[in-house]
């Protein structure tokens, strides 16, 4: 499925995403290992077992970027030229190996470039919950998006 140019988005569009992802261990250990963020939170089982959440959690940038990930199908794919930046990222809930991520968003703005008449700028808020339907993660993100043809 296509992304959708500037123009195609209205505020207060909401998008129930319909693919969803299983966090697998190896996710998070590759994902770790890529960005070399070694914290002992996300990748020893034995560390973890002394901590209030008795296992490791899921690298939370890893849910963030999934979560985006997630979105792009029906948001932004082949239509996007940048991001433009990310706010009031929030992680209320742990993600764990093995939960189920889906993800919805809601437009909250757009407008006009001042700086290119072929682009706009659209303003998500990305919201991510677990298997449980528990939030797990909420951002706003701001993206560059081309116009129709």
């Amino acid at each position: 499925m296509a992304g959708l140019y500037f123009e195609e988005f209205e505020l207060g569009q909401v998008f129930k995403h319909a693919v969803r992802r299983t966090v697998l261990e190896s996710d998070n250990m590759l994902f770790c290992n890529m960005t070399h963020n070694h914290a002992a939170l996300h990748i020893d089982h034995d560390y973890c077992q002394s901590t209030p959440f008795g296992k490791p959690l899921v690298n939370s940038y890893y849910t963030l970027a999934l979560i985006v990930g997630l979105s792009v199908d029906d948001t932004v794919f082949g239509t996007s030229v940048a991001n433009l930046g990310m706010e009031s990222v929030i992680f209320p809930a742990p993600v764990f190996h093995g939960d189920t991520i889906r993800a919805e968003t809601t437009i909250l703005d757009k407008r006009e470039s001042k700086s290119n008449d072929r682009v706009g700028v659209v303003t998500f808020e990305h919201r991510g919950y677990n298997q449980d339907h528990t939030l797990v993660c909420k951002f706003i993100r701001t993206g560059l998006l081309n116009k129709l043809p």
